[in-house]
């Protein structure tokens, strides 16, 4: 009887000793938990990147014709020089209210607006009134819609008579030297975009061409005390290394003009840096003087 006991003692216990071992080995096998305090960031997607990147003013306009993309180290008064226009226009054609705050890879206009971007309505002419054409509210009839046609097409062939004219009177500018100096320097598009004319310091420096004064100053480095002129809208001249200035933006000034003293400015000795820009392009000044 007490071996029949004992025998029932023994598998009751090793039945709880079972139990437990198959407790422990269920919480030793658990599955981990995740941290979702400390877990990582989603990736962000090349769309979010492209859009998080600030592109320059006017960089919708890169490589078409009429803009220019600043580089390190532009000013507008160099700007203007390369594209052969005024420092002045190329602001206002950029709504620059501070023309001395560009950056690099903003895209500037460097061409006049088009009369399409500038104008919202045109004046249409007949007899002797000048109305202005608006869009109509409803479809026009047909007679009215072909004398419109034929007043754009009258407007648009007068007009383009005198920018024809224009073009072909650009070419013909009577030059004049503007020293009597000698050529010190010759030309080299590479490493002298003008001519160095010799001299005392106190000489006149005179205006090669009529002209409009678009810049006066020192804001350009290596040019000192510096004359730009505008003569039409192919050709510009430009006087470095002045001693002093006689004239101001926007005054007209004549051909054989003293605009201003010779003088080093900026220069290792006295000499007028003398440079002809055709459309913004440097040319050789002595293709363009007369022979002396």
């Amino acid at each position: 009887m007490m071996l029949g006991m004992r025998a029932k003692l023994g598998s009751v216990v090793g039945g709880a000793v079972l139990v437990l071992a198959a407790c422990s080995s269920t919480s030793l096998s658990r599955a981990p938990v995740e941290d979702r305090n400390h877990s990582p960031a989603p990736a962000a997607s090349p769309d979010a990147r492209t859009q998080a990147v600030k592109q320059p003013p006017g960089f919708e306009n890169a490589g078409k014709s009429g803009y220019y993309a600043v580089k390190p180290g532009d000013t507008l008064i160099r700007i203007g020089l390369e594209s052969g226009q005024s420092p002045k226009d190329i602001a206002r054609w950029n709504g620059l209210d501070n023309p001395n705050k560009i950056e690099v890879g903003q895209v500037l206009r460097v061409s006049p607006p088009s009369s399409v971007e500038t104008a919202s309505v045109k004046p249409v002419t007949s007899g002797n009134s000048t109305t202005t054409s608006l869009p109509p509210a409803s479809a026009a009839s047909a007679p009215a819609k072909a004398n419109a046609a034929s007043a754009t097409a009258s407007s648009n062939m007068t007009a383009a008579a005198p920018a024809a004219s224009g073009a072909i009177g650009d070419e013909a500018v009577a030059w004049m030297w503007p020293s009597n100096g000698p050529v010190l320097a010759g030309f080299d598009e590479a490493k002298n975009k003008g001519i160095d004319i010799g001299g005392n310091a106190g000489d006149a420096v005179l205006a090669a061409a009529e002209g409009k004064v678009v810049y006066a100053g020192s804001g350009l480095r290596a040019y000192g005390n510096l004359i730009i002129l505008k003569h039409n809208n192919t050709y510009l001249t430009a006087y470095a290394h002045n001693q002093t200035l006689l004239v101001k933006e926007d005054q007209t000034v004549k051909k054989g003009q003293k605009i201003a003293e010779m003088g080093n400015s900026d220069a290792d000795r006295v000499k007028l840096h003398f440079e002809v820009r055709k459309q913004g392009k440097p040319v050789d000044p002595t293709k363009y003087m007369p022979v002396r």
